[in-house]
C-alpha cells in the first residue's frame, strides 16, 4: 500500500473538509489572506494603497479594497478619539458633580451660590469641548450619540434660557452669570439635581459617546508608509513580518 501525497500550493485543501456551517471552524478567510500574503499581491496592494498608480496619488480602487477588508472605522484619527475620550470624560465628570446630594451638593443651602455658578460653568465649558471633540467625526456611532447630546439640550432650551443659558448656533452653550445669579433656584435645581434632569441625561450621553470613541479606538487600524499592518492602540500587528 502506498501514499500519494500531491504538492499543493494552496494551503486551504487541508481544512476542505470543514464546512461552514454551526459547529465548524466557520468562515476561513485567514486562509485566502496567507495565499495573498505568501504571493506578494497583499504587499502590492499596501503600495497602491500610498502610491495610488500614477505614484503620486491613493489608488481608489486599492483604497477601497483594504477598506472594506478592514470594515472597522480608520478615518479617525488617534488624536480625534482620545479628544473624544478625555473631554467626555470631563464632561460626566463635571455633571456628575451637580448631582451629587446631600452635603456634597452645590445646591445644599437652598439659594444660588458662587459655588453652583462655578459648578454649572465647568459643565458649560466641557460641553462645549465635547461638541467640538466630536464636530468632525467620521464614526456614525459616536456621531450619532453626539447628536443625541444636542437634542437633549435643544429640548431643554427655554429652560436652559430662563437660567442664563443659551444654545449658539454651533450648538455651543454660553452662561450669563447675572442671569443665572438672580434665576429661580427650582428650575435650576430642576435641571442639573436629581435623576431623570438635563444633568443627569447628559451624564448617561457622555458614557455612551465615550464608550462608542473606546470602541472605535480598538478598531482604528492603520497602514503605515512601509505597508505594515498596525492598531492605533494596542493589537494589529499581525502582518509586519511579512514586509
Amino acid at each position: 500500500m502506498s501514499i500519494n501525497i500531491q504538492a499543493k500550493t494552496n494551503y486551504s485543501f487541508l481544512f476542505s473538509s470543514m464546512g461552514s456551517g454551526g459547529g465548524s471552524m466557520g468562515n476561513l478567510n485567514f486562509l485566502s489572506d496567507y495565499a495573498s500574503i505568501k504571493n506578494g499581491s497583499y504587499g502590492r496592494l499596501m503600495k497602491a494603497y500610498f502610491r495610488g498608480d500614477s505614484g503620486k496619488e491613493v489608488s481608489s480602487v486599492a483604497k477601497n479594497a483594504i477598506d472594506k477588508k478592514n470594515n472597522t472605522a480608520t478615518a479617525d484619527s488617534t488624536k480625534q478619539l482620545a479628544e473624544v475620550q478625555s473631554t467626555t470624560d470631563s464632561l460626566k465628570a463635571s455633571a456628575d458633580a451637580l448631582l451629587e446630594k446631600g452635603s456634597k451638593s452645590v445646591f445644599k443651602d437652598g439659594k444660588i451660590t458662587e459655588d453652583a455658578y462655578d459648578a454649572v460653568s465647568k459643565f458649560v465649558s466641557d460641553y462645549n469641548s465635547v461638541v467640538t471633540a466630536t464636530k468632525d467625526i467620521n464614526n456614525s456611532s459616536i456621531s450619532n450619540k453626539a447628536a443625541s447630546l444636542v437634542h437633549a439640550t435643544d429640548a431643554n432650551k427655554k429652560l436652559l434660557g430662563k437660567v442664563g443659558i443659551t444654545i449658539g448656533e454651533d450648538n455651543s452653550l454660553s452662561i450669563d452669570k447675572d442671569t443665572f445669579m438672580k434665576a429661580d433656584f427650582s428650575t435650576v435645581k430642576n435641571l442639573f439635581n436629581g435623576t431623570g434632569s438635563y444633568a443627569y441625561r447628559v451624564s448617561a450621553q457622555s458614557s455612551l459617546i465615550n464608550y462608542a470613541a473606546d470602541n472605535a479606538a480598538t478598531k482604528a487600524k492603520t497602514y503605515n508608509f512601509n505597508g505594515s499592518y498596525n492598531n492605533n492602540y494596542s493589537a494589529g500587528n499581525i502582518f509586519n513580518s511579512y514586509f
